[in-house]
């Protein structure tokens, strides 16, 4: 079942009070952007892991057939990986359309490559969304993930493009790998 937070996203920050707003993507926005930034560079956050817990009904899967995309979990001491873009407030009205299966809006520092962190926005899919799918094994998680496709495609290569943009920058992230490593035993 799909979750449109759109109305919410609206409502959660007044994007006009920002000096400069910077948003962090950790899933596919490491690999593939489409939307107009004015700058962008490799970051991280902390207290957060990586997992494909959100399903995707409207991206990598269907209403009938969801597909399985990232969300973040709370992980005390842990650093995820991303890309960080600084934008203008406009790009909101076509990010929270992209984001709209159940991702909302908040604030969240943002460490950037220059030792400066930053405040800046992210979207998380938390589980009272209608669109949570949550904790499976990773067997189970790559099983649903290769059956999954939709309008954006596979949703396997999702999967392997996130874990190739890992690996360029030396980043590991265990979760991604194994399901990786499950899906390419898989084909």
């Amino acid at each position: 079942m799909a979750f449109d937070t759109q109305a919410i996203n609206k409502s959660r920050q007044n994007l006009t009070d920002y000096d400069e707003i910077w948003l962090f993507g950790y899933g596919s926005l490491i690999y593939k952007v489409d939307f107009e930034f004015i700058a962008s560079e490799y970051a991280y956050i902390t207290g957060f892991s990586r997992r494909f817990w959100q399903g995707s009904h409207d991206h990598r899967g269907t209403p009938e057939y969801p597909g399985r995309v990232l969300t973040l979990t709370p992980s005390s001491g842990e650093r995820c990986f991303g890309r960080a873009f600084k934008v203008n407030h406009e790009v909101f009205e076509h990010l929270d359309h992209r984001e709209k299966n159940g991702y909302l809006r908040h604030e969240i520092p943002i460490h950037l490559s220059d030792n400066r962190t930053v405040k800046g926005l992210i979207y998380l899919a938390s589980p009272d969304n209608a669109a949570y799918l949550g904790e499976a094994s990773i067997k189970d998680i790559a099983t649903q993930i290769f059956n999954s496709s939709g309008p954006s495609g596979l949703n396997r290569d999702y999967v392997y493009e996130l874990a190739a943009a890992l690996r360029e920058q030396d980043e590991v992230d265990e979760h991604v790998f194994e399901i990786e490593k499950t899906l390419v035993a898989m084909d």
